[in-house]
């Protein structure tokens, strides 16, 4: 009997569907899962874990690249603390996104993890990986038919973009992981994922309804980062079949309490509409949504509905290698210098391109940013009063890393001794943090997709694999 139907079997009634735990082992697998509220939510006898593994939170450079965000030691441990909790519960064990991206680099290292950790600890089970990278022969001709479009103030995708993309990936839903579970999956590994995917993909196969499902999984998706104080222990979720379905909210740790306020407020976490999340085959309506307290601990939701789509669509997103990066850090805590930052740093990146010219032949571009004076966001007019230090960060990309960190080197010395009104010294109006002051970080990627693709089907895009560990 596979996973999908032990649990039909425990689930289901005369009477209709029992409630259904689900344990959110993890916000993003990798930076450590708390074991004690992990263990705690074991205990509470969870129908099925999930955990999801990343996003492009941490920027384009993980995608572009291909290399995973976390360290390989941390993410051995809890990929094999989460392999272990599902295996000896007898549950499955849903993962998203893997390796931080979900492209093919990712999720072949992942998949890798536990093989290793399947044979070390003599664990036995179906493991289902999906692939998420999208074919650009068909993400082209999307283009080519107006099926493509921007998220935001994002320029149109072009051929060229999907052409420059290292890695190009598409965000699944449940769909795809249901196709794996038909196929007889007890773990399943997936590439870039939709972070509600991993925890509603079973309750809509098993019968429940998806309004009240979709909410919790966008909910719990985040582990106790919908309680207060928010953290990343393990969550439960109990989705419930009276009164039209409901679900409850449970951190595994006691000092987190959901409250309405901190469940509803996770509703609106990483969504430009408050009322409505989009997803590839419909939309959660969470306007009609009612929070109610049970407890000092628990919080219960009700209400949301599902609206099927009528065009199913994909997220895409790609990252394009843009050169490679140096830096130049430093910090001041001279006013007349803090004054005249503004006026400094372009001087100097004029100064050093003369300087350069002849020795650094490839082309670069040199940004300015100071910590303290907008270097986070352009506030378009200075402060009232000019802070007592700040910190000075100019990144250069170029098209080598010795270009890259010979800019970087010139502007660190003429920014150190450039000249300003009013300077009484003709140097150490810069501190350096460390030595060498100029950093080269390697290559720089951009996003180059994030973009919205009609599509008519969606199975062709996520192909599963099934293996016996």
């Amino acid at each position: 009997m596979s996973a999908i139907e032990r649990l039909r079997a425990q689930v289901k009634t005369a009477d209709g569907l029992k409630p259904l735990r689900v344990l959110s082992a993890s916000g993003q697998l990798g930076y450590g899962v708390p074991e004690a509220a992990f263990n705690e939510g074991l205990k509470r006898e969870p129908h099925f874990i999930g955990c999801d593994m990343g996003s492009i939170d941490p920027g384009p450079y993980y995608l572009g690249s291909g290399n995973i965000a976390t360290s390989e030691a941390q993410t051995r441990g809890d990929l094999a603390l989460v392999l272990k909790g599902a295996h000896s519960h007898n549950v499955p064990l849903l993962i998203g996104t893997a390796g931080c991206a979900g492209a093919a680099p990712h999720l072949d290292a992942v998949l890798d993890m536990v093989r290793a950790i399947a044979h070390a600890e003599g664990l036995h089970f179906k493991l289902a990986s999906i692939r998420a990278d999208m074919p650009r022969d068909v993400v082209k001709h999307a283009i080519r038919q107006g099926k493509v479009k921007s998220l935001g103030a994002i320029a149109d995708l072009t051929e060229a973009d999907v052409d420059a993309s290292t890695q190009l990936v598409g965000q699944m839903g449940i769909e795809a992981f249901q196709r794996a579970l038909t196929a007889g999956a007890d773990v399943v590994v997936a590439g870039r994922a939709c972070d509600t995917a991993v925890y509603a993909a079973i309750p809509g196969m098993l019968g429940y309804e998806l309004g009240p499902a979709m909410h919790m999984a966008k909910i719990v998706e985040c582990a106790s980062l919908c309680t207060t104080p928010g953290g990343r222990d393990a969550l439960l979720g109990t989705l419930e079949t009276s009164g039209g379905g409901s679900f409850i909210v449970d951190s595994m740790n006691p000092i987190r309490n959901a409250s309405p306020m901190s469940v509803a407020a996770h509703s609106l976490y990483e969504q430009g509409d408050p009322y409505r999340v989009y997803e590839p085959e419909g939309t959660l309506h969470v306007d009609s949504a009612k929070y109610e307290q049970l407890d000092a601990h628990r919080t219960r939701v009700s209400g949301a509905r599902w609206a099927p789509a009528q065009q199913f669509t994909v997220k895409i997103e790609g990252a394009a290698k843009v050169g490679e990066r140096a830096l130049m850090l430093a910090g001041c805590a001279d006013p007349r210098a803090i004054a005249a930052m503004k006026e400094i740093l372009p001087a100097v990146e004029k100064t050093v391109r003369e300087l350069t010219a002849k020795t650094v032949k490839e082309k670069y571009e040199v940004y300015h940013r100071v910590y303290g004076i907008d270097g986070v966001f352009e506030w378009g007019g200075p402060p009232r009063e000019l802070p007592r230090e700040v910190f000075v960060m100019v990144e250069i990309i170029a098209e080598t890393a010795d270009a890259a960190k010979a800019v970087a080197t010139v502007f660190k010395q003429f920014t150190l001794h450039h000249g300003f009104p009013g300077r009484i010294s003709t140097g150490g109006n810069l501190a350096f943090p460390f030595t060498p002051p100029e950093v080269v970080t390697g290559p720089a990627y951009r996003f180059s997709a994030y973009h919205v693709m009609a599509v008519d089907e969606l199975a062709a895009l996520f192909p599963v694999t099934v293996e016996q560990l």
